[in-house]
């Protein structure tokens, strides 16, 4: 194994639009992501070191609502040594969840299934967290030593908080800071809010999909700066891990404008602390290993 320092991407996804549409993708000003995207993409873009530090492994995480396109993603971690670790997608209120993730976890792949995300942000009702058929399978999940991945609306924090609450031993992150309105106005209820969910031991909290809730012509690092104080402030490095979300990052700058940003976000850190940030956090949570040689052969 490299004593190099590592750099892990805990959030990006991949699409290939022929076997897996995205409907996400016909909103507006999505169009220069409007077109497949791989792990081969990734490799050539992300190609600026950050803090000394060159891609080792990534976590993919799913788009569509699709146990299919999860199953896909696990096949592909299974023949790619840069995927250490999946976030997939099982419905979390079909009686027979604990089924549907056992058949993921034995499947090819199956054992890089690390955590579980659903879309929370297109839910109108403000308590779907809370349905009893979710939280039945939430505990399903948990009691296969999986994860949850957060992925809200900045409106959408009360009910976030209130699953750390009933369920203390599930493993959660919050996707993208929880969206702050960094280009809709004041972060005061955002930041409130964040610090309540942090208070929870068991939450950590992705640095990524910052620069897509800012002007994405105009931003600049002060505007990132306000969330990076709050967030280092609320979760400390110990529990905050860098992700791209590449390609959406596309939108805003791309992966190497990103990683120039946290790299000037962690200027002032201690050796320990941008080791937690950029490889410790993510690693710990989702159980990453070191990169195993796998044979890549075309998709199946």
């Amino acid at each position: 194994m490299s004593d190099a320092p590592r750099l892990i991407d805990a959030h990006h996804h991949v699409w290939d639009l022929r076997r897996r549409p995205q409907p996400w993708l016909d909103a507006p000003g999505h169009a220069p992501i409007r077109r497949d995207f791989t792990t081969e993409d990734l490799r050539a873009a992300a190609t600026r070191p950050l803090a000394g530090r060159q891609l080792d492994g990534t976590v993919v995480v799913q788009c569509v609502p699709s146990v299919t396109e999860t199953r896909e993603l696990l096949h592909l971690a299974d023949r790619d040594p840069m995927i250490r670790a999946v976030v997939g997608w099982a419905d979390l209120t079909c009686p027979a969840i604990g089924y549907v993730l056992d058949t993921l976890l034995t499947d090819r792949g199956g054992p890089y299934l690390r955590s579980v995300r659903h879309l929370v942000q297109d839910e109108p009702d403000p308590r779907w967290l809370q349905r009893p058929e979710v939280e039945r399978g939430l505990r399903a999940v948990g009691l296969r030593g999986l994860a949850y991945d957060l992925l809200i609306r900045s409106d959408q924090f009360p009910q976030a908080v209130r699953l750390a609450e009933r369920l203390p031993q599930l493993p959660l992150v919050l996707d993208h800071a929880g969206k702050p309105p960094l280009a809709r106005g004041s972060l005061n209820g955002w930041e409130r809010d964040v610090r309540r969910l942090a208070a929870h031991p068991q939450v950590r909290c992705k640095l990524s999909g910052l620069i897509t809730e800012a002007d994405h012509a105009t931003w600049t690092l002060d505007d990132i700066r306000p969330v990076w104080d709050v967030l280092l402030d609320a979760f400390g490095p110990d529990r905050l891990m860098f992700g791209s979300d590449w390609p959406v990052c596309v939108l805003a700058g791309g992966w190497n404008r990103w990683t120039a940003t946290v790299e000037e976000l962690l200027a002032d850190r201690t050796p320990a602390e941008v080791s937690a940030v950029l490889s410790g956090t993510a690693t710990d949570f989702y159980r990453l290993t070191p990169a195993v040689r796998k044979e890549r052969t075309p998709c199946s």
